[in-house]
């Protein structure tokens, strides 16, 4: 509601300054003060933090609203919405950098005046909304990060082309490569997996997700080949990550299972007990 959102109006013309908040609180806008100097507005927009600036290009003093609105920018995020009486080509050049919500030329109807401020208050919001959605992602990326590099089991994330996304420091160690040097690369040039004792490629874990969904195991005997060309056998959990229902990309979680191997192969060379008969 308009009423909740109080307005800065920086002008020179003290008869000009005054119509203006008149006009502003007619349409149910808060215009606590009218100032005419940048200095008078930086000094209040710290003071007061209004929801928006309304600054005449031309101001009493050395400094003029655009250099105003630099200054102002360089400590909060408060749209500014310039006044003026003249458009020339250099002004409007140096008006741009400090990146306003719009110009209002002067002489100007109620109506535009109106149209103006509710659409730079809009934009504001819309663009504070965004910062925190991209915020709160960074955030959220920064602790799954963190939260992957914890535990205990090797995991590689790919788009839903292959093309590896994330792999963290148990599945660098495994795979032998580095982060810096997977990412990017398609998963089979990364997770070489094949098939124990004859060496063939398994099955493209990526399109096994897609097709399937979730699988645990991919086959019997499957063997990762590490960048040094070293052999572990492994036992791999994919799953998708969607977004909407659609698949973007693929999870893949795998443990080097070497020692299990080695307590089944012990179990199997085990001679079973002589069965006692009772006579």
């Amino acid at each position: 509601m308009t009423a909740d959102k109080q307005i800065l109006v920086v002008e020179d013309e003290v008869i000009v300054g005054i119509d203006i908040q008149r006009r502003l609180k007619n349409l149910g806008y808060t215009v606590p003060v009218v100032v005419s100097s940048g200095k008078e507005a930086i000094a209040k927009v710290r003071e007061n933090n209004p929801d928006l600036v309304l600054m005449d290009i031309n101001l009493y003093g050395k400094m003029d609203g655009i250099e105003a609105a630099s200054k102002i920018h360089s400590f909060s995020d408060i749209p500014v919405i310039y006044l003026t009486a003249y458009t020339d080509d250099k002004t409007l050049e140096r008006a741009k950098i400090t990146e306003p919500y719009a110009y209002i030329i002067k002489p100007f109807k109620d109506r535009e005046l109106q149209i103006n401020l509710e659409i730079a208050f809009y934009k504001s919001r819309m663009e504070k909304m965004l910062k925190e959605s991209y915020e709160n992602l960074r955030k959220s990326k920064q602790w799954l990060a963190a939260a992957i590099d914890s535990i205990g089991d090797a995991v590689i994330a790919t788009d839903e082309k292959g093309i590896i996304k994330l792999i963290n420091p148990i599945a660098q160690m495994m795979t032998g490569w580095k982060e810096e040097d997977a990412l990017g690369k398609d998963l089979i040039t990364v997770f070489n997996i094949v098939t124990e004792g004859t060496g063939e490629q398994v099955e493209d874990p990526v399109k096994k997700v897609i097709r399937e969904g979730i699988f645990y195991g991919l086959a019997d005997h499957t063997i990762l080949v590490t960048k040094i060309g070293s052999e572990i056998p492994v036992d791999i959990i994919g799953s998708p990550i969607k977004d909407e229902g659609n698949i973007i990309g693929v999870v893949l979680v795998f443990y080097d299972i070497l020692e299990r191997k080695k307590i089944e192969r012990g179990l199997k060379n085990l001679k079973m007990p002589e069965k006692i008969v009772n006579s």
